[in-house]
């Protein structure tokens, strides 16, 4: 995936628009009202991540003033926020593992996934680098090097987004996590709090990039391998998706409310929020709702075809 601020104003121009498909786009006549929906309260549940760097505070408030309604974010890893809304306890959720997202869609308890956004996963750690990983460009070989530097790794362990990669990782890279010894220490943990483990305690973790630059200021790690925002391995890149609870398996959940708020963030106007989101002049999201090429398959899950259906 090529890295590039999307050029909103001139995609739209060009009558890209129609790439923000799926979910009309929210707008209202000159009172910016909006069109009245039921519910008072959408209940949002998330990765860590999302909450750790401020996005959904700058995301959320124009949705609420706009409708007069709450956003309850709860912040949870992937999994439990996947799990959360099989419960029927949450009316959409924001995460970023497409193959826990591909199960929650498959098992009928998600619909109308759409992209919104990515940026990229990167390993940190603290300066002296014992595995000697800094500068390292195949994610496999710093993993590697970890491993048998025995080196101290701190994982989320939390079945999150970001777990759910860091596992992907080792069994890329050929290596058990089940026969590490204790220098793989399972934090168990939000993003933030591990990154405070790791920096208190010394070693290396698995951070997305946009909680790591929120918090850079407040810890003494160091990027050692980049992911491919900073021109790293592709592996590393960490795709956001958005999908509504299937109203079909809990009647209770607010889904007209959940596909409003899937327009709003998948709109020209989330859309640009996500784009001018810094901290430090730090682009922490890039946005990819809107695209003059859009993505058709990112509404089902990866492998699925039509005949499925007949099966």
């Amino acid at each position: 995936m090529t890295i590039q601020r999307r050029q909103f104003i001139a995609a739209i121009g060009s009558g890209a628009a129609v790439g923000v498909a799926g979910c009309a786009a929210i707008g209202g006549d000159d009172d910016d009202t909006g069109p009245e929906i039921s519910g008072e309260t959408l209940t949002l549940t998330t990765t860590t991540s999302t909450d750790d760097t401020g996005l959904l505070d700058e995301l959320n408030a124009p949705f609420e003033d706009r409708y007069g309604v709450t956003v309850d974010a709860v912040a949870q890893g992937t999994g439990a926020a996947l799990e959360t809304a099989r419960n029927g306890d949450s009316d959409v959720v924001m995460v970023h593992a497409r193959s826990l997202e591909d199960e929650f869609m498959e098992e009928g308890y998600g619909v109308n996934r759409r992209d919104i956004m990515f940026n990229d996963f990167v390993i940190v750690g603290e300066a002296d680098d014992p595995a000697e990983i800094s500068g390292e460009d195949d994610v496999e070989t710093a993993l590697t090097a970890i491993a048998e530097t025995e080196s101290r790794f701190w994982s989320r362990g939390d079945e999150s987004g970001t777990h759910t990669k860091e596992l992907e990782l080792w069994n890329e890279a050929g290596l058990a996590v089940e026969e590490f010894g204790e220098w793989y220490a399972d934090g168990g943990g939000g993003m933030g709090e591990i990154l405070n483990q790791a920096n208190m305690e010394g070693g290396y973790t698995l951070s997305d990039r946009g909680t790591f630059l929120s918090m850079r200021n407040e810890i003494d790690l160091e990027i050692h391998v980049q992911g491919p925002v900073g021109g790293g391995p592709e592996p590393l890149m960490n795709p956001y998706g958005i999908v509504a609870v299937n109203p079909a398996v809990h009647d209770n959940v607010e889904y007209d409310l959940a596909m409003a708020y899937i327009g709003y963030i998948t709109s020209l106007e989330g859309q640009e929020i996500i784009e001018g989101y810094t901290v430090e002049d730090e682009q922490l999201f890039f946005p990819e709702a809107i695209s003059e090429e859009p993505n058709f398959r990112q509404y089902v899950p990866a492998g699925w075809s039509g005949a499925d259906a007949d099966e």
